[in-house]
C-alpha cells in the first residue's frame, strides 16, 4: 500500500463519518439510513477504485 492509497482510504473513512453524522442529525428511519449508507458507501468505494485505477503504476 502507498501513500496515496493511505490517503485516499482515510478520506474515504472521514467522507463515511461526516456522512453518518449527517444522517443522525436529519433523525431518519433505520431503514433509510441503512439504504442512503450503502448508497454512499457504493459511491465513495466507486470512486476509491477510480483514482486507483487511475494512478500511475
Amino acid at each position: 500500500m502507498n501513500e496515496y492509497q493511505i490517503v485516499a482510504l482515510v478520506s474515504v473513512v472521514g467522507w463515511l463519518i461526516l456522512v453518518g453524522s449527517s444522517l443522525s442529525i436529519r433523525q431518519v428511519s433505520r431503514g433509510q439510513a441503512l439504504r442512503y449508507a450503502l448508497i454512499w458507501g457504493a459511491i465513495i468505494l466507486g470512486l476509491f477504485m477510480l483514482f486507483g485505477w487511475l494512478q500511475p503504476s
